[in-house]
């Protein structure tokens, strides 16, 4: 599904309507009249740019609280017959059109079944009964509220960015601030007879009758399409803190709440019920094991599954430096999502912001290297004997597995895009300035974590590793098997969540919800860690004590159904979706997600095992 994000002009060309005080019909001209129509591009910042976010002025205009009506925008020429194929194709895509006013988009409310429901933006035209028509017409309400103050301070800025100014010496002391921003599209047939010596922001001669559920514009090969448009201001009692509300309180809230809290209180009831069973189990065995002496500890032996590996628990794992990679990396994408998360939960990056939380996400890698070069060098020496010759090679390995997987993923998907002119496509100067970012920031931050990581002190195995591996006796199911299974578990706290976050991110809906998004993903940690902590001990049980990779992909296989709902989430939700281009960037995107979750939530599991499994070898008393 495509957007167009096109910032509604003000008075003249002005780019956006600033923020703060206004006096009744005043707005600041910044240009003549000829600049009313040319395109201006707004300054985006590296989160927008990610995002595919474009911003460009359009040629509406507005006085502060002074309604207009039959206001005639432009006409277009004929249309042409490859004009057509692309209106029609782009009507078939359900293309959204999305204006702003003062940084709030534009909301367009619908009744359903005695509901109102709320949509930003509005569709570019509709079909019916095999006939395409057009939305020409837009009704403006632009809700308003007023001050009156001896002495009226205002904010002022264009969105992020913002300063004081001082309305002290004005004659008339009542201001207005804008608070809401209402569309309503309609499709007018409007008499092309009538609009033969028709100007711009020209008033049309007849009543325009704006009714949404009918439509009258059909288009066709060779017809013409004249737009208009009417705007009225209304007072309101909402207060600017407050004029957000009107797009996170959106339709479905309380069964939002509802199914995080129910979500939670299970999840939490049955991550309890392993631990606690966990806990007992494992005290149980320490107890016998204290209780036993020499000989019967050898007539037990066949009953003392886990301490039957003790020579072999330790043993390096099949690619070590692949573990200590992936890992770290783990490490350096939970802490970044953590610290997002939070951040945003308190407030510091509001929907207000556009490409705040992008923005923010990728601060906080970069600057989040010195972890993750300090885990995979700590780790390596741990494997390694705390041998610290290669701490150079582990920390230039993580400062490049992931960043190189990302820009490759990036790379593919944006041919397409440029392939296709699409104007989501990453700017070639934006990739310049993230390999500059990567090598620059990301690279050296991680080298400085890894030498640190030189003066630490490792983890020294509680025992000797013998050199002849034991024999791991053949399971009665396949043990991977179990592992995969294992990922139900994290997945049952996320997947009502991430029905929201999956629509934020494609269908172009406010998230908002990040403090229970904070609470999902400490819940996460938990069951994640529990969940692999209690496999570890399973294969132990078993004797096998090729447990490294399996904690890991234990906790991480909750990536695997992740992908799975993000394909049924393209099937039934994303109907709209068409092309195979589509499909594959959607696709795309969703990899590089789910390759970032298996990394962050397999590095809680593999963690919470090795420091388990070294607890609990240093617990018993090895003759």
């Amino acid at each position: 599904m495509g957007f167009f994000e096109i910032l509604l002009l003000i008075s003249c060309s002005f780019l956006e309507i600033v923020h703060g005080y206004y006096l009744p019909g005043s707005f600041p001209h910044k240009y003549d009249v000829g600049d009313r129509l040319s395109i201006k591009d707004s300054a985006e910042n590296i989160g927008e740019l990610l995002m595919g976010d474009r911003i460009e002025n359009s040629p509406y205009r507005f006085k502060m609280f002074k309604n207009e009506t039959q206001i005639v925008l432009c006409k277009s020429n004929p249309l042409t017959a490859d004009e057509f194929k692309t209106l029609k194709e782009r009507i078939d895509e359900m293309y959204q059109v999305n204006l702003n006013l003062d940084n709030l988009p534009a909301i367009r409310y619908t009744k359903k079944d005695e509901y109102f429901l709320r949509w930003t933006g509005y569709p570019v035209g509709i079909k019916v009964k095999d006939v395409y028509y057009v939305f020409n017409h837009l009704k403006f309400t632009v809700l308003v509220h007023k001050y009156e103050h001896n002495n009226v301070v205002g904010v002022i800025g264009t969105g992020d960015g913002a300063e004081l100014i001082t309305h002290g010496n004005e004659t008339n002391n009542e201001g207005y601030m804008v608070v809401g921003f209402e569309v309503q599209p309609c499709s007018v047939n409007h008499d092309i007879s009538l609009l033969k010596y028709a100007q711009p922001y020209s008033k049309y001669p007849k009543e325009i009758k704006c009714d949404p559920l009918s439509v009258a514009m059909a288009v066709k090969e060779g017809r013409y399409v004249t737009y208009s448009y009417e705007v009225s201001f209304v007072l309101s009692d909402i207060k600017w803190p407050s004029r957000w509300d009107a797009y996170l309180k959106m339709e479905g809230a309380k069964v939002h709440w509802f199914s995080i809290l129910n979500s939670l209180m299970v999840i939490t009831f049955l991550a309890g019920v392993v631990l606690v069973i966990f806990l007992r189990t494992i005290r149980r065995d320490l107890a016998r094991y204290e209780e036993l002496d020499e000989a019967q500890n050898q007539m037990n032996e066949e009953l003392s599954g886990w301490k039957l590996v003790v020579a072999d628990v330790f043993r390096a794992p099949n690619h070590p430096a692949l573990l200590c990679v992936m890992v770290a990396d783990g490490c350096r994408i939970l802490g970044m999502a953590v610290a997002t998360i939070f951040f945003a939960a308190i407030g510091f990056m509001s929907p207000a912001s556009r490409g705040a939380l992008i923005s923010g996400m990728l601060m906080f890698y970069l600057l989040l290297g010195v972890l993750a070069g300090y885990v995979a060098v700590w780790l390596q020496r741990t494997l390694d004997a705390g041998n610290p010759r290669r701490w150079f090679s582990a920390a230039s390995r993580v400062a490049c597995f992931f960043p190189g997987i990302s820009f490759l993923i990036l790379t593919i998907l944006n041919s397409l895009l440029w392939a296709s002119q699409s104007t989501g496509a990453i700017p070639f100067t934006t990739f310049i300035v993230l390999i500059l970012l990567w090598f620059c920031i990301s690279v050296p931050l991680t080298l400085i974590g890894g030498f640190a990581a030189t003066k630490a002190r490792y983890l020294e195995y509680p025992v000797r590793t013998n050199q002849i591996p034991r024999e791991i006796p053949t399971p009665r199911f396949p043990s991977w098997l179990l592992v995969l299974g294992a990922g139900t578990l994290p997945f049952g706290t996320l997947f009502i969540e991430l029905f929201f976050i999956m629509s934020s991110i494609w269908l172009g809906r406010v998230y908002y919800v990040f403090g229970f998004l904070l609470v999902v993903l400490i819940l996460l940690v938990m069951v994640c860690a529990e969940v692999s902590l209690v496999l570890t001990y399973m294969h132990l049980c078993v004797e096998d004590w090729k447990w490294w990779w399996k904690s890991f992909f234990a906790s991480g296989s909750v990536a695997l159904y992740i992908f799975l709902y993000s394909i049924n989430y393209l099937v039934f939700d994303l109907k709209s979706l068409s092309g195979p281009v589509s499909a594959i960037l959607y696709l795309g995107y969703c990899l590089f997600m789910v390759l970032a979750i298996m990394l962050a939530t397999g590095a809680v599991g593999f963690l919470t095992s090795l420091f388990f499994v070294h607890r609990l070898f240093s617990s018993v008393k090895i003759d």
